[in-house]
């Protein structure tokens, strides 16, 4: 049995055509044709996109001030025609909003929260406070270059039907290099790594009995991640742990042994930080920062098995 206690995991009904889905900008201010682009390919699956009132706020570098983006949140939260909620994009500044969710109104009628990098603050708040199932997934169809028609299907078919995804081991990933053999089963939560580090002694929900994933986009170098992941450990975060997903860790791609850094490349980080965890580890999944991303379940029941290259994940709907 795992640790998360007797509280089930709360799964929103599955999309259906006509309803109601609302975009938020829970980080930073998107593009107006970004999200032109994105109601256009909501609509085209028959549901009615809308868009919340501050979502082209602006304020320093995010989409207008706290209060205004969280209560955007709240009242996609609140309304109980909204069936789906999107955020616009990430960025930074969701980690200052988390502890304002209305998390009662999720309670009463869960609806899954659809986004990914800064978004994992929410997805962790979320579970850590009402364990909804959410999705790590993009915006549909921002560009065609970034989330191609797969990319925007992916999402379609995490929020309305029930199926199980399943992601394949790319040995073309900065990560791929990683592995601990064997085969792992708990509740995947995770995401973006410095969001989990940031959530640190704050917000971050136990880990004991899951599965964690991990993507990275690159920013100052091995050492932040080499930071985060001896953060994570000297807290105690990842005791207990079943298994450990690795998806993508952008900008690292070349990092293959770098002489001035005594030969050390990203897999070597990883490897030296997670093996002595003692569990399965999964590296190489094409699931992050890079270009046509998945949809991937957070909170719902999960399996690794490096043998075959597998991380499959039950859906976050019902």
């Amino acid at each position: 049995m795992d640790s998360f206690g007797n509280a089930p995991t709360l799964r929103a009904p599955l999309l259906r055509p006509g309803d109601r889905v609302r975009i938020v900008a829970p980080a930073c201010p998107p593009g107006r044709e970004h999200v032109a682009r994105g109601v256009e390919e909501l609509r085209s699956w028959g549901l009615l996109a809308e868009v919340g009132e501050h979502v082209f706020d602006q304020w320093g570098y995010m989409a207008g001030r706290d209060e205004d983006r969280v209560a955007d949140l709240n009242s996609a939260f609140r309304d109980p025609g909204v069936r789906a909620v999107f955020a616009a994009m990430g960025g930074k500044g969701t980690y200052r909003i988390v502890d304002d969710l209305d998390t009662d109104a999720l309670r009463r009628d869960p609806k899954p929260v659809i986004g990914f990098s800064d978004i994992t603050h929410l997805h962790l708040a979320l579970w850590a406070r009402c364990r909804l199932a959410c999705l790590h997934g993009p915006f549909p169809n921002a560009s065609d270059a970034w989330c191609g028609p797969g990319s925007a299907d992916a999402v379609r078919r995490a929020l309305m039907t029930t199926d199980l995804v399943t992601l394949h081991r790319d040995a073309g990933q900065a990560s791929a290099a990683v592995t601990v053999e064997g085969t792992a089963t708990g509740v995947l939560l995770g995401g973006n790594l410095s969001a989990i580090r940031t959530e640190t002694g704050a917000g971050l929900p136990s880990l004991k009995g899951a599965i964690l994933f991990l993507e990275h986009q690159r920013g100052t170098g091995l050492g932040e991640v080499d930071r985060a992941l001896t953060q994570l450990t000297r807290a105690g975060a990842l005791d207990g742990l079943h298994g450990v997903a690795l998806g993508q860790f952008i900008g690292f791609e070349q990092d293959t042994g770098d002489p001035a850094l005594g030969g050390w490349g990203i897999a070597d980080i990883l490897r030296d930080r997670l093996t002595r965890l003692g569990v399965p580890v999964l590296g190489g999944l094409p699931a992050g920062h890079g270009a046509h991303p998945p949809t991937i379940p957070l909170g719902t029941r999960a399996t690794i098995d490096t043998a075959e290259g597998t991380l499959t994940v039950e859906p976050a709907v019902v």
